[in-house]
C-alpha cells in the first residue's frame, strides 16, 4: 500500500511539473494574444482573459504548491502540514474556483450568442460581463473564508452539489451549442 502510494505521489508531481509549465506558457500566450486582438467582442474578451489569469495563476501557484504537497506527503512531514495545507487552501482553491466558474461563464456567453442572435447585443453588454468576472473572482475569493466556518460533512455535500450541477450545466449548454452548428 505504502509503496502504490508513493508511486502515486512520484507520478503526480511528474504530471503535476508537465502540467505548470505548460499552464503557464500557454495561458500567457493566449493573454498576450487576447490583448493585441482588437477584433474580438469586448464581453468576449473579458470572459477569456479572466479565464486565463484564473488558469495562469493555477500554473504558477496551484501546481507549485500540489507538488509541495506530494512531496509534504512522500517525506511524511506531517508536522508542517497542517500550516501548508491551510495555506494551500487559501491560495488554490479561488483560483481553481475562478477557472470552474470561467468556464461555465463561458459556456453560457456562447449559448446565448447562438441561439439568441439578435438579442445577445442588447443582453451580453461589456458592463454586465465585467459585473459578472468580478462577482465570480469576489465569490471565489470567498469559498476559503467560508469553507471552515461549515461543518465538514455540510461542507463537502455543497461542493459536491456545486460541481456537478456546474457541469451538468455546463455540458447541456456545450451540447446544445453544438447541436445547432
Amino acid at each position: 500500500m505504502v509503496g502504490a502510494l508513493y508511486s502515486s505521489n512520484i507520478a503526480n508531481i511528474v504530471l503535476n511539473a508537465g502540467l505548470c509549465f505548460f499552464a503557464i506558457t500557454l495561458n500567457g500566450a493566449t493573454i498576450y494574444a487576447l490583448r493585441k486582438t482588437p477584433s474580438l467582442p469586448k464581453p468576449l474578451k473579458a470572459l477569456l482573459l479572466s479565464l486565463a489569469v484564473s488558469d495562469l495563476g493555477v500554473g504558477i501557484l496551484g501546481h507549485p504548491l500540489y507538488i509541495t504537497r506530494l512531496a509534504l506527503e512522500l517525506k511524511a512531514d506531517l508536522t508542517s502540514f497542517p500550516t501548508f495545507y491551510t495555506v494551500y487552501t487559501f491560495v488554490t482553491s479561488p483560483l481553481a474556483s475562478a477557472s470552474f466558474f470561467g468556464v461555465l461563464s463561458l459556456s453560457l456567453d456562447r449559448f446565448l450568442a447562438i441561439h439568441l442572435p439578435l438579442r445577445y447585443q442588447e443582453l451580453v453588454t461589456y458592463q454586465r460581463v465585467v459585473t459578472a468576472v468580478i462577482s465570480v473572482w469576489v465569490l471565489s475569493g470567498l469559498i476559503p473564508l467560508i469553507w471552515p466556518q461549515i461543518p465538514i460533512h455540510i461542507a463537502y455535500v455543497l461542493f459536491a452539489i456545486v460541481v456537478v450541477s456546474c457541469f451538468v450545466v455546463s455540458g447541456v449548454l456545450n451540447s446544445m451549442i453544438y447541436s445547432k452548428i
